[in-house]
């Protein structure tokens, strides 16, 4: 026996939905990339082991080294992000300050 589920002819509480300033998923995705890239680096260099040496380097320096290179380029997403942010914040401000007068 299956039980029939009958919609609620009350409708629920509403949902207003405000959209995220801009740059927040900039912000998150730079934070993201800068703490995992050297973390995922290490690892790459680990499996490769310590005896294969790449332009005269170990495979964990090296892939350490262009995780923290892939980890700088995440850090300056974040920071562009940061800035989108507070630019918004100040446009926002701005034009209600305008809407006052």
């Amino acid at each position: 026996m299956t039980a029939k589920i009958e919609p609620s002819s009350v409708e629920g509480r509403p949902i207003k939905l405000t959209p995220v300033p801009r740059g927040v998923w900039l912000v998150i995705l730079g934070g993201g990339v800068t703490a995992l890239a050297p973390l995922f680096g290490f690892l790459i260099g680990s499996i490769l082991g310590t005896e294969d040496t790449t332009l005269g380097m170990s495979s964990i320096y090296l892939f350490l080294f262009l995780g923290f290179l892939i980890a700088a380029v995440g850090l300056g997403i974040a920071i562009l992000g940061v800035r989108r942010i507070l630019r918004s914040r100040s446009h926002s401000a701005r034009a209600a300050r305008r809407s006052d007068q």
